[in-house]
């Protein structure tokens, strides 16, 4: 089945509530861009990629009530709200990569004389949302020749339809092998604290029939020990010029795991996702979000009031130990970093 994650519709941008799957199935719709700005705040939508849609979205309906604007103030105000929807969340780079597109697409109509800026920009924005889908099952075609018949796959936050326009990234991988054929059995991650593994993997795994078995975050390195994991994939908010990658918290953590018990350790992620601007992950900005995530869960709470709190959204994974970046382009392979310089020379 298509999961639409976020679309366009009647001048509004409609969306999934991932607040509240797996229990209820409902749609959230924002009529204005600072509600969009709200939605991809609380999670109601989340996922790199889907962000990124998401942004593009809410800045084409930030130019709704711009329409009639001569070109130099529609443009200045335009800018405007794109930098407050850039102020959102700061890890995922296809936030940027969106709203910087949309910018430069706007530059692009003003110079060649477009009329109705507005219109073009609805159109831009739903341009990135279809290509997002075509990229994700672009990859899937690549990362799938790295799965066999038989393979039990660990997984980690959700990386699937929910977390782009559709389909998905590491999910998408998955998604491609099992279309082909292959018989995988997928170990979900719950990913504390906001359990999107719990959530919103196992969701997908149950829409789409492919077998799955949810574990505690602290499983993985026992089940690692026991040989049930064959190979693990997940998915990415930002990857730097060396290929250190930034995803969901516990990431790292499964990445030395993997290391020490010798189990292939796979990111999939679109080009829009990477920042070739840093040179290393050291300089990726790491998203803390309130206290409440950890000491509570869906107004219960689980700790003593008061408690102090840490609570990093993302960590980093080395590219050291990282065996392959799957990307719509291609399968990079080690050395991550020179594979990723060649592809930035076109060379893959």
């Amino acid at each position: 089945m298509m999961i639409r994650t976020v679309f366009w519709k009647n001048n509004t941008v409609v969306m999934i509530d991932q607040k509240a799957l797996p229990l209820i199935e409902r749609q959230v719709v924002c009529s204005n861009y600072r509600q969009v700005i709200a939605a991809i705040k609380d999670l109601t939508v989340r996922g790199a990629p889907a962000i990124g849609v998401t942004a593009a979205m809410g800045a084409a309906l930030g130019a709704q009530v711009l329409a009639g604007e001569p070109s130099e103030k529609f443009q200045i105000k335009f800018n405007g709200i794109c930098d407050e929807i850039a102020k959102a969340r700061p890890t995922a780079r296809n936030l940027f990569w969106a709203l910087e597109r949309m910018k430069q697409y706007l530059d692009d109509a003003i110079l060649s004389g477009v009329q109705n800026l507005a219109a073009e920009l609805v159109k831009e924005a739903k341009r990135i949302c279809a290509e997002d889908i075509n990229v994700n099952r672009q990859m899937g075609r690549h990362g799938s020749k790295l799965f066999i018949d038989g393979d039990t796959i660990l997984t980690h936050c959700n990386a699937g339809a929910l977390a782009t326009a559709g389909y998905g990234t590491a999910l998408g991988v998955i998604r491609a092998a099992c279309e082909q054929g292959k018989k995988l059995h997928i170990y979900v991650d719950e990913t504390r604290p906001v359990l999107q593994g719990a959530r919103l993997t196992a969701w997908e795994m149950k829409k789409e029939k492919i077998p799955a078995t949810l574990v505690t975050d602290n499983m993985a390195g026992f089940l690692m020990q026991q040989g049930k994991i064959d190979k693990i994939i997940v998915g990415a908010d930002r990857i730097a010029a060396n290929g250190d990658t930034a995803n969901k918290i516990g990431t790292y953590s499964l990445a030395v795991l993997a290391k020490a018990h010798q189990i292939p350790f796979y990111i999939a992620a679109p080009l829009s996702t990477f920042d070739f601007s840093l040179k290393t992950g050291a300089a990726i900005p790491i998203e803390e979000r309130q206290a409440d995530e950890v000491t509570c869960f869906r107004g219960v709470q689980a700790a003593p009031r008061g408690m102090k709190v840490y609570n990093p959204a993302f960590d980093v994974t080395p590219a050291k130990l990282i065996s392959a970046i799957i990307t719509e382009k291609g399968i990079l392979t080690r050395p991550i970093g020179r594979s990723i310089a060649r592809l930035r020379k076109g060379i893959i």
